[in-house]
């Protein structure tokens, strides 16, 4: 590859060729629970075909959430699908310092492309700039870095939005109900996050459109052992409850096990995320959680498969410009009883 071709990956220049978002070439079977698209029509999908190796650097945190085990999965299983595609991952470690440390040793190897989910996005921004400047481009999936030249691609889910699909959904249901002074409770994931404080935001600017506005608000920190003794502390704090947003699904096995503990069934819930549990308790609607607000891993499978097209230098189909774009937010959707049963294949 000459410098001119690499400037032009790097930076979103003209591409060589225009094809598919998404499409694989490949009939790997993907792992269960696995989010991947496998579409194999090279007549309509030029880039479906087999085209030039691309060595796709890999890394993210270790497994010990639900969402963050099926960035792995996800961006394994979709890589799999792609005969062009070497995927190499390298540890996370346990913070952001032993993260930094491993990409280091993985730029030195020299892939074609690097997709990072990092430790933390103002930590990691050196490296995707040391990476950039390297001559690789760098996938930074949603931890976002604050220098937009430490990337080429950014990925994420849409942290606004989620609040505001979660706070529109509790506002028409509790004016379904004419419910007109409700008390509100929220339970959000860590507090010193960005993407937390975004998604407080989103639910409050919702809110407000109703009039309605959060009455206790106790963080957890995305587990369920955290979510269990917030929500604990949040509903002996409110003897009364309309409804409560969880962030997060993962925690809200918690929550959901102290409204149990506490046989508070008076409100309605909920989550945040889009696991399968959570999906599968909205569809035997036997619980307070009456519907969860997705922010899906499958933006991992995406990222590798923008990846292919940016190490190859070719473009999307569907787009009139001839490169992948610079940044790309998923839309928050609300999974409820009535639609469950099409995103439960989704569910992590």
């Amino acid at each position: 590859m000459n410098d001119l071709s690499r400037r032009r990956i790097l930076f979103g220049g003209a591409a060589v060729g225009a094809g598919a978002l998404l499409t694989a070439c490949t009939s790997n079977a993907p792992t269960e629970n696995t989010q991947i698209n496998t579409n194999k029509d090279t007549e309509a999908n030029p880039n479906a075909a087999s085209g030039e190796k691309v060595v796709i650097g890999f890394s993210a945190p270790g497994a010990d959430h639900g969402w963050v085990a099926a960035i792995t999965n996800n961006a394994k299983a979709q890589a799999a699908a792609y005969s062009d595609v070497e995927f190499r991952s390298v540890e996370a470690g346990t913070d952001a310092a032993a993260q930094r440390a491993a990409l280091s040793t993985l730029i030195a190897q020299k892939p074609t492309v690097i997709v990072l989910l990092p430790h933390d996005g103002k930590e990691l921004n050196a490296v995707g700039l040391e990476a950039m400047r390297a001559g690789i481009p760098v996938i930074n999936l949603d931890r976002a870095f604050p220098d937009r030249g430490a990337y080429r691609l950014q990925i994420k889910g849409d942290n606004f939005g989620m609040g505001l699909a979660a706070g529109t959904y509790i506002g028409e249901q509790l004016k379904a109900k004419n419910i007109t002074n409700p008390i509100i409770g929220e339970i959000p994931g860590i507090d010193s996050l960005e993407l937390t404080q975004e998604r407080s935001a989103g639910f409050n600017e919702a809110l407000g459109v109703y009039g309605f506005k959060v009455a206790n608000r106790r963080p957890a920190e995305f587990t369920a052992d955290t979510g269990q003794r917030a929500a604990t502390e949040l509903l002996q704090a409110l003897p009364k409850l309309d409804a409560l947003w969880n962030h997060d699904d993962d925690q809200g096995i918690g929550v959901l096990a102290a409204a149990n503990q506490a046989g508070r069934k008076e409100f309605i819930m909920v989550g945040g995320a889009g696991s399968k549990q959570a999906i599968d308790q909205i569809i035997a609607d036997t619980s307070v959680l009456k519907a969860t607000v997705t922010y899906s891993p499958s933006m991992a499978s995406s990222a590798i498969s923008l990846a292919r097209l940016i190490g190859q230098g070719k473009g999307m189909s569907d787009l009139v410009e001839l490169e992948v774009p610079k940044e790309i937010t998923l839309a928050s959707e609300t999974i409820t009883k009535e639609n469950a049963a099409q995103y439960a294949k989704l569910g992590f």
